[in-house]
């Protein structure tokens, strides 16, 4: 696992009336501060989307509906994992977080239709100066993207 990347189970509440989970906290110590929450939905399978990267905002990933495949790439030089490359699947049947700090590689596709991503980010999205170093879909190969149908 990538030095600095969290995964965390959330865990589900149910009664009678359907489920509930939390998926982050003001409190919660992974979040230095917080910026913004948005939601991202893909109406169809296998489009991967943005590999890009942060100077200083962490990224909180999870997917509430459906299923995705994020790439993650460790771009830290002197980190422990400095170019480790890692595949993470999240579902929203067992929803889990993942936290990704500054410097760390990313995207995701769907793996299924209508997949719906929560995000939470440390800070406000500025659109004049945004904290983002954009690099190409494959930066990693090809093939990190490519999932067994089964």
């Amino acid at each position: 696992m990538i030095d600095g990347v969290k995964r965390i189970p959330l865990p589900i509440y149910e009664d009678g009336r359907g489920y509930l989970f939390e998926v982050v906290h003001a409190t919660d110590a992974f979040l230095p501060q917080f910026g913004q929450v948005y939601v991202v939905g893909d109406p169809a399978a296998d489009v991967v989307r943005g590999m890009h990267m942060h100077r200083e905002l962490i990224d909180l990933f999870c997917i509430v509906h459906g299923r995705a495949l994020f790439i993650l790439s460790d771009e830290r030089p002197g980190s422990p994992t400095f170019k480790q490359i890692e595949r993470v699947v999240l579902d929203g049947a067992r929803p889990q977080l993942v936290v990704v700090p500054p410097l760390v590689l990313h995207g995701w596709k769907s793996l299924v239709a209508d997949t719906v991503l929560l995000s939470t980010a440390s800070h406000v999205y500025n659109r004049e100066h945004p904290d983002e170093i954009r690099l190409p879909w494959d930066y990693c190969g090809a093939a990190v993207w490519d999932v067994e149908k089964k």
